[in-house]
């Protein structure tokens, strides 16, 4: 085998993010500003205590120079190997077995899945000057023949101060998705949690993109009203996607982790969350008031007590709803049961209550659970659903 040091370079890198959604799994991230200018949502743990800073286009566009020349370095590898330049699974084995080669290792994954996918971070790197945006955007393209999606998180409030026009400069310099934070169509929602928007502004956002042809995902929390206001939360919500009609609508139900603020409201009494059966309810109620969309719905996150609610409107709607009607209606046994084994990340859809070997698991270790702590059950289910925070 040859040398593989004089081709992995130390100080070829290029800087990375915390966070991604999940459907961004195989895109190869890419850090265009740091932290979140917003940075106030009682409900996100993540970016508190951090300073937002913008990075130059400068320091992107070494960023991306330092990638391409990782790029033309893996080549020469698969070379020496003789692969012909190509990445094979060989290739990407030698180049994983170099630990300390973190940036080689990531390219190197990227180019072998070969979706060409680029996500940009941090929390909302749309907030840079849109003629910045659209130069390092076309020096990516440029640079790395190979992208084919380059998407982003960001903000309404970000988006609505943009014109239609400079939306549409994104989309031809290469940007072809974003994904918002929607989190609640509900004015008082919004303010209890500090979102920093309005309903109306969510829809300015999301209509502005859809019209400059920008694949949208919108984010949706459910839980997140909690009892005083969930079923406004669930309305409300709804009207502003059906204004919208994003591509995609992704359910991201609450889970409050003691590092969050919103945390504070939940033990001072100011904020009395939902069950997981009125999370189903709520849900239940969202999805039966969307009305005029043909968006994609996904239930994507492991924290999301029902994975299979998904599907697209309007011809998917009655099978979502059924899917939830078949939950709510299980005897109560069979939804703590249920509830135990998606929780603890044994179950994924309904149908896994049917596996006699989980389910056999599952039965052992609620009559313990029953036994030794009778009335810590909720608790426990509740401890095992933050895991995944």
């Amino acid at each position: 085998m040859p040398n593989l040091r004089k081709y992995i370079k130390s100080d070829l890198t290029f800087e990375q993010g915390p966070i991604r959604p999940p459907s961004e799994a195989r895109s190869l991230l890419m850090r265009f500003t740091r932290n979140c200018p917003w940075n106030k949502c009682t409900f996100c743990p993540i970016y508190k205590g951090q300073k937002f800073l913008r990075r130059s286009v400068k320091e992107i566009k070494r960023d991306i120079d330092n990638i391409s020349e990782i790029i033309d370095d893996i080549k020469c590898i698969s070379l020496a190997l003789g692969e012909g330049g190509r990445l094979t699974r060989d290739v990407l084995k030698i180049i994983w077995s170099q630990t300390s080669a973190y940036y080689y290792r990531t390219v190197a994954l990227w180019l072998y899945y070969g979706e060409g996918n680029v996500f940009i971070q941090d929390a909302n790197s749309l907030i840079m000057p849109t003629s910045d945006l659209v130069e390092v955007l076309r020096y990516l393209k440029e640079k790395i023949p190979g992208v084919r999606r380059i998407t982003s998180y960001a903000r309404s409030s970000t988006l609505s101060r943009k014109t239609l026009e400079e939306v549409k400069e994104l989309k031809e310099a290469g940007l072809t998705r974003i994904h918002i934070g929607l989190e609640s169509g509900s004015d008082n929602v919004l303010k209890f949690v500090k979102k920093g928007t309005t309903a109306a502004k969510h829809i300015d956002a999301g209509v502005k993109v859809r019209e400059a042809g920008i694949t949208l995902s919108e984010y949706v929390m459910p839980g997140l009203g909690g009892k005083r206001w969930w079923e406004e939360h669930a309305l409300e919500t709804a009207r502003v996607l059906n204004e919208i009609n994003p591509d995609f609508i992704r359910l991201r139900s609450l889970r409050i982790p003691p590092t969050a603020p919103l945390y504070q409201d939940f033990v001072s009494g100011r904020f009395e969350p939902l069950s997981d059966d009125e999370v189903v309810r709520e849900i239940r109620l969202f999805i039966k008031s969307l009305e005029g969309i043909t968006s994609t719905l996904t239930s994507d996150h492991i924290i999301n007590l029902l994975e299979e609610v998904e599907g697209t409107f309007p011809q998917d709607k009655e099978k979502m709803l059924s899917v939830i009607d078949r939950y709510l209606n299980l005897p109560e046994r069979e939804k703590l049961l249920y509830r135990l084994g998606r929780r603890g990340g044994t179950l994924r859809c309904l149908d896994d209550l049917k596996d006699p070997v989980l389910r056999d698991k599952l039965e052992t270790a609620l009559n313990d659970l029953s036994r030794e702590a009778p009335e810590g059950i909720e608790q426990i289910i509740d401890e095992l659903g933050n895991q995944y925070i």
